[in-house]
């Protein structure tokens, strides 16, 4: 069917400028008066003597200038070089026409993508990926599977204030220490450190509040060292953490007539400074 209306063409052809032969085999092109570099010898179409020449055999082109395979004379004539323009080109298709099918596998390269692309629906990567800059996944990252029991979605560092109160009274003054915590997934790792404090006033059980994450359940786990002054002796026991509400509690096993396990106490009646306490405790939380 033929072309309705006028055929589009692709290029820009253009008749250079008159060239007078002489003794030599190099000539300049050119267009209007100015230089004119054809892409190569197969954009031209030079007419010598009457003869249609074959380029890149006939003659060659380098930038603005055509050099024929021998010298010419005066007597020879160089009837019209044509230029062809881009017509080896494709030139630009129509937006959406180009399909898969058409880019050769392998073609696009990574220079070719732009610096933050974003990709609408799912990513598969068949081979190993390697990144070198941080990953944000704000939903989450499934591994092993896809469901939720397989992703993890919370991953945190970060401090915490640990606050000293007593069950029965708390310290005449605010006795706070220093933490760090980490939390994976729903699983909370949390550290504390209570470093020489005055604990005068405090009695009844040893609690720490200030949790950095609520917890759920009840739980026991992590290691503690607690330390102080008593009768006149430093005494270094090693205890159980217990969590219970937003409250950490501490237990140890009494010897006497039968074995008990009862929470530890403050013991300030000697000496009401010196009081450390340090330890973890590991536990999960809800949310």
């Amino acid at each position: 069917m033929p072309f309705i209306g006028q055929e589009p063409q692709i290029g820009a052809y253009h008749v250079l400028d008159s060239i007078t032969a002489s003794a030599t085999a190099t000539y300049n092109l050119q267009l209007n008066g100015g230089a004119f570099s054809p892409a190569s010898a197969n954009h031209l179409v030079v007419s010598l003597n009457g003869v249609i020449q074959k380029p890149g055999t006939s003659f060659n082109v380098s930038g603005s200038q055509i050099t024929f395979s021998s010298a010419l004379t005066s007597l020879d004539s160089i009837d019209f070089v044509m230029a062809l323009g881009n017509v080896l080109d494709v030139g630009t298709p129509t937006d959406g026409s180009v399909s898969t099918n058409k880019i050769a596998t392998g073609a696009v390269t990574g220079a070719k993508i732009e610096t933050n692309p974003t990709i609408a629906g799912n990513l598969t990567v068949s081979g190993t990926s390697t990144n070198t800059g941080l990953i944000t996944a704000s939903a989450g990252i499934a591994i092993g599977g896809t469901d939720v029991a397989h992703t993890l979605d919370e991953y945190e560092e970060g401090t915490w204030t640990p606050n000293l109160i007593g069950s029965t009274s708390n310290p005449s003054g605010t006795v706070t220490g220093t933490g760090t915590y980490t939390r994976i997934g729903r699983l909370i790792h949390a550290n504390y450190n209570f470093s020489n404090q005055d604990v005068a006033g405090a009695a009844g059980g040893i609690r720490i509040t200030g949790l950095p994450y609520t917890q759920v359940g009840t739980h026991v786990g992590g290691d503690v060292m607690v330390y102080y002054r008593k009768d006149g002796q430093s005494d270094a026991i090693n205890l159980s953490p217990y969590l219970s509400g937003d409250t950490l509690f501490f237990y140890q096993t009494r010897n006497g007539a039968t074995e008990v396990w009862a929470e530890i106490t403050f013991n300030v009646a000697s000496a009401s400074t010196g009081f450390y306490l340090w330890g973890s405790i590991s536990y999960e939380t809800a949310t």
